[in-house]
């Protein structure tokens, strides 16, 4: 986005499956997947939405379904921010 990033992208691309530490990543169990919801929607509307370039840039970049992924975000997004009535 608009502020600089301190990531070494060079080393990042370098790397490949047997050199990345995954030693603190979690097995996922039965008991995960007993209470994993499934976050896609059933029905779409279709919308008109203004968004900066980077950020449409950015989930562009994130594969073919970029617009499944921004329906999933705004999903998320106003799941969290509910109020209870």
């Amino acid at each position: 986005m608009k502020k600089p990033t301190r990531t070494d992208w060079a080393r990042i691309d370098a790397m490949n499956d047997e050199t990345i530490d995954t030693s603190d990543i979690p097995t996922l169990d039965e008991s995960f997947f007993e209470t994993a919801k499934w976050r896609k929607p059933n029905n779409k509307v279709t919308v008109t939405l203004e968004v900066e370039p980077e950020v449409m840039d950015w989930f562009k970049c994130q594969g073919a379904d970029y617009q499944g992924h921004i329906s999933a975000a705004l999903k998320i997004y106003a799941e969290a921010h509910q109020t209870v009535k």
